[in-house]
């Protein structure tokens, strides 16, 4: 025999496993687009650009990492990494500002 408290069988009684409102389902799907929107791309494109970033940063902290233990080795491949990223944000860089009405963290002319 089961026992289940009096708060447990209340929460039952009021809880639906699949409510017939979905504003909560559009909110968490609005956030993957939200910000990919506010620098005019889509969802995939704003993965694709992250991705791309993330993989030249990691290759960029592995020269890092080789150029502390060997000095003689990857001497600027670090600082150029980090250069080129920037050079590459800034100058593709289109925002559009928010609806909210929050301003961006970094504004367009950094």
């Amino acid at each position: 025999m089961e026992s289940v408290s009096p708060i447990s069988r209340e929460r039952r009684k009021v809880s639906k496993p699949f409510p017939a409102s979905t504003p909560r389902i559009a909110r968490m799907f609005r956030r993957f687009t939200d910000h990919p929107a506010t620098v005019n791309e889509t969802y995939f494109q704003h993965m694709g650009t992250a991705f791309g970033f993330g993989a030249r940063m990691l290759v960029g902290a592995l020269a890092c990492f080789v150029h502390g233990l060997f000095p003689w080795l990857c001497l600027t491949r670090g600082s150029d990494t980090i250069r080129a990223l920037h050079h590459r944000m800034v100058t593709h860089r289109v925002v559009r500002p928010e609806a909210t009405g929050r301003t961006p963290a970094v504004a367009a002319g950094d």
